[in-house]
């Protein structure tokens, strides 16, 4: 049976610097991300789309609550269902991504869906990113420099974040979150670290997370201090030939108990282990195994209120 759940309010817009937005969904758990707006002169661009039909079309009405400005971008910080499954209202604009993202938004389709049954989808559709880049590129949106930079292998291998060097805003997608576990099952430990670094020398003055509140640079170090908790959970479970699930409940969250999803750890210790066993970077998981372990860590199903 699947578990009644009552959706989380739609999101709000709020500006955090001269033209530019943050859509929040609170409570950023599954499903509930952060999206970006950036608006200069007569022209705007989204920083990924939502979930569901009705959080997008909240989204589009935020939008239009603050400016006239047609969206004539919508860049897309990965494939993840959560952060493109909206991409398709916005018909009027170039949607821009890492090929990888298109590649795996095309192959995957609406595969994520049934994991997460109690959600309202309403009417979703696939729509690609058309315009794409493995290498970092520049959008001038009317007085606005908008820098597109691959960072990738991290949270998935297609990751992008959007960073605005005048403003000093990074869009950082669920390579950072803030309060919010992080999940690398489609992505790797190595190349997160790496990508926290890259993140880091921008220098930010404002860090947008894929979920959770806005911050500072301070957001990366809290990932990087749970990523290293990550690792030595799953050195101590490879060592002893635990399973993920096994090896998770072995381990004491401490601090990061009190972040939402804390189920996945379970996954990231599935993706350090394959990386312990040799093999490449993003060598894909078996999500159908993975998912039935985070669900019995936690105790319930997958919890999404979007």
């Amino acid at each position: 049976m699947t578990e009644a759940i009552t959706p989380a309010a739609l999101g709000d817009l709020v500006q955090i610097e001269n033209g530019v937005y943050v859509f929040s969904q609170p409570d950023w758990g599954w499903g509930l991300n952060n999206s970006g707006v950036i608006v200069s002169g007569d022209t705007a661009l989204l920083v990924d789309t939502c979930f569901t039909e009705r959080r997008t079309n909240r989204l589009r009405e935020e939008i239009r609550r603050v400016s006239t400005s047609p969206v004539k971008y919508v860049v897309n910080t990965h494939h993840h269902g959560d952060h493109t499954f909206g991409n398709y209202q916005f018909p009027e604009a170039t949607i821009v991504g890492h090929p990888y993202c298109r590649e795996k938004i095309l192959s995957e389709g609406l595969d994520v869906v049934p994991y997460f049954g109690a959600v309202d989808f309403g009417d979703i559709r696939i729509s690609p990113p058309t315009l794409c880049s493995d290498a970092r590129s520049t959008i001038l949106l009317g007085e606005v420099t908008v820098e597109v930079i691959p960072v990738a292998p991290a949270h998935t291998l297609g990751d992008v974040v959007v960073w605005l060097p005048q403003q000093r805003v990074l869009f950082a997608g669920d390579v950072a979150l803030n309060g919010s576990t992080p999940v690398i099952t489609d992505g790797s430990l190595a190349g997160s670290r790496l990508a926290l670094g890259i993140l880091r020398s921008l220098k930010p003055r404002l860090v947008v997370p894929g979920h959770g509140p806005t911050g500072g640079p301070e957001i990366f170090d809290a990932v990087a201090g749970y990523f290293d908790l990550v690792e030595s959970a799953a050195r101590r479970g490879y060592t002893r030939g635990l399973t993920p699930l096994e090896a998770a409940r072995a381990t004491t969250l401490g601090e990061y108990a009190e972040w939402s999803d804390s189920e996945r750890l379970v996954a990231n210790i599935a993706r350090t282990y394959s990386e312990l066993r040799g093999e490449p970077i993003g060598t894909p998981l078996a999500r159908k195994e993975i998912a039935p372990m985070m669900t019995e860590f936690a105790g319930h199903p997958l919890r999404c209120l979007a």
